[in-house]
């Protein structure tokens, strides 16, 4: 059994298992036991970047145990920080999500909408003794937090008065401190050995327009804040995150209790972690990717070899291929590092019968068929009556229809035969290695897909030895059948040198040579400088005239997508999508 079959075996087994996976099994014990109404989740992202492939795994997890136990889930912005977010990562964000193939309840949300709410429960906290306004430093801050062995120490503001701290506050609110001049502070535990209780600050300073609000504030809630309690406000039953938020969970918990019922909270909400996705030669700090983008190591976010959802859908990558693997990986609270054939194992399986056929040749190597007008002018009397093809006599040229698709019904394409063709460089070698089974001029004979059998006669080098041009014969006897008195080995693909469109083909190897880029500390000494290579191939006619994001498979070479920003029927532009096989060596 093959390598592939083995994986698809193990991981349909896995499948099984991964149905009741600890979430899910949390979730289905709460609706046995009526524990809520509706199960309500969200996916809450920052529109401080684009999505990557981390996200499409928390995406999968909370869209989909929504659905599968009715209940609804939520797109919501958790825009706290304006300097960071612009509406074209919204935009995106959103596409991204539809385009996966997930629909959020209602519209979409903003912790921004909850603003309101957010400063009066922060006014709430401070009548309660429960927030103060720091004064200090933001170094100053830093300096006093402690650390792991040493308590923090207590700012000298921690114990004014509630009419002061609402005062200064107020002040806050009202533009009178600059940034970093004074920040509101959570009064828990300076001695705590949870850093994130040590006061975290609240809500800050920032005069800065934000996309949503406008100019009404010049203050912002931190994220840790906001989160947990437009948690509560949606109602959310099942508030799932990556296990990096576990630490924090304590002052979501702190959050939503000091706020209370009296505040409004009738079902508190609770937080629950499982692993994030870490693959393999891949990076998805938003920060670093965000790097790349700005100083030019890649053409944008959409890059087609950056692990953004923009990147991978540009690149080919299929919603159902991505769904698959996420599925395939599961939920589980352990951390771990998936291997990244299996990504190109689940987007290979999705393309298999969704992908029409074509030849495309990459590296083109000029081939003159000698006996062409000879071999052709019986053609009609020699082909094998399953043959479908027709002879344009005005351009020398015979037709050759094939199904687009052998095991799938897509229709059929023209393929034009002629006197010149293009084969690939590989194909021909002058001395092969061991167990070459293509051509050489020990063995000079093949099958071209879809005609006839080839027989070189002759190679012409340049000036450095290299091959430039094959002479060659074709079988006239051999159209649509193989010949009679010998066997010929071996199938090559070709595209008419005459017919075929010239087109610009990507391929990609792995953005990141190492294995665990975000352990480098240069980000730049973890780049591949091979991770793009752009060649100028010739490409049969049905692929030129596809339209921009049309996925095809080339024949031998591997599985590819029409670019959706610069493809057009004049200037083909082809990107790399997954290699036709496993071809990726682990070290």
């Amino acid at each position: 059994m093959s390598t592939e079959n083995n994986k698809a075996n193990a991981s349909a087994e896995l499948k099984e298992d991964q149905k009741n996976d600890f979430i899910r099994h949390i979730i289905r014990e709460d609706v046995a036991n009526d524990k809520y109404q509706q199960i309500i989740t969200r996916f809450p992202p920052e529109p401080n970047g684009y999505l990557h492939l981390g996200h499409v795994k928390s995406i999968c997890l909370n869209f989909g145990v929504a659905k599968e136990f009715e209940g609804i889930c939520n797109l919501r912005f958790d825009d706290t920080n304006p300097t960071a977010e612009k509406q074209d990562y919204i935009d995106n964000i959103k596409r991204d999500v539809t385009w996966l193939g997930f629909e959020w309840a209602n519209k979409p949300y903003y912790a921004s909408d909850y603003f309101d709410q957010l400063h009066e429960w922060a006014i709430k906290l401070i009548k309660q003794g429960d927030a103060y306004v720091d004064l200090q430093t933001p170094e100053q801050i830093r300096e006093t937090r402690g650390s792991f062995n040493e308590p923090g120490k207590p700012s000298p503001q921690r114990d004014a008065s509630v009419e002061e701290n609402l005062q200064r506050f107020d002040d806050m609110k009202n533009g009178k401190y600059a940034e970093g001049e004074a920040v509101l502070r959570a009064k828990i535990d300076m001695a705590s050995p949870n850093m994130n209780m040590r006061d975290p600050v609240i809500y800050r300073v920032m005069h800065q327009s934000h996309h949503q609000t406008g100019d009404k504030w010049c203050i912002y809630p931190m994220y840790d804040f906001a989160h947990p309690l437009s948690d509560a406000i949606e109602g959310i039953t099942h508030s799932i995150c990556t296990l990096e938020f576990e630490d924090h969970r304590p002052f979501y918990d702190w959050a939503v209790e000091k706020v209370g019922v009296e505040g409004g909270i009738k079902y508190p909400p609770h937080q629950y972690e499982f692993s994030r996705l870490n693959v393999d030669h891949t990076m998805t700090s938003k920060r670093k990717l965000k790097q790349l983008v700005d100083e030019g190591i890649v053409t944008g976010w959409d890059d087609p070899r950056m692990p953004t959802i923009a990147g991978m859908r540009r690149r080919g990558y299929t919603p159902e291929g991505l769904r698959d693997f996420c599925e395939r990986v599961g939920v589980t609270k352990s951390d771990s590092v998936v291997d990244f054939r299996l990504l190109e194992f689940s987007i290979r399986q999705s393309l298999e019968n969704t992908t029409a056929r074509g030849m495309a040749v990459l590296k083109p190597l000029k081939v003159t068929i000698t006996n062409f007008d000879e071999a052709l002018s019986e053609w009609e009397s020699l082909k094998d009556d399953g043959v479908n093809a027709r002879w344009d006599e005005a351009e020398k040229t015979l037709w050759i229809n094939q199904p687009k698709h052998p095991n799938v019904d897509m229709g059929e394409r023209e393929i034009p035969f002629t006197e010149t063709i293009y084969i690939d460089q590989g194909d021909y070698e002058l001395e092969p290695p061991k167990g070459y089974k293509r051509l050489s001029p020990e063995k000079p004979e093949i099958r071209l897909r879809n005609t006839y059998v080839l027989a070189v006669t002759e190679h012409v080098l340049d000036e450095a030895g290299n091959v430039v041009e094959l002479k060659a014969t074709i079988d006239k006897t051999t159209l649509g059948k193989n010949p009679e008195d010998r066997k010929v080995k071996g199938v090559i693909h070709w595209v008419s040198a005459t017919k075929g469109v010239p087109a610009t083909v990507r391929l990609y190897e792995h953005l990141f040579s190492a294995e665990n880029p975000s352990a480098v500390p240069d980000l730049h000494d973890a780049l591949n400088p091979n991770s793009l290579t752009v060649l100028e191939a010739v490409v049969e006619p049905s692929l030129a005239n596809a339209e921009a994001g049309n996925r095809f498979q080339f024949e031998r070479e591997g599985y590819f997508v029409a670019d959706s920003e610069e493809h057009t029927a004049d200037k083909p532009v082809f990107n790399q999508i997954v290699s036709l096989r496993d071809n990726y060596k682990p070290q």
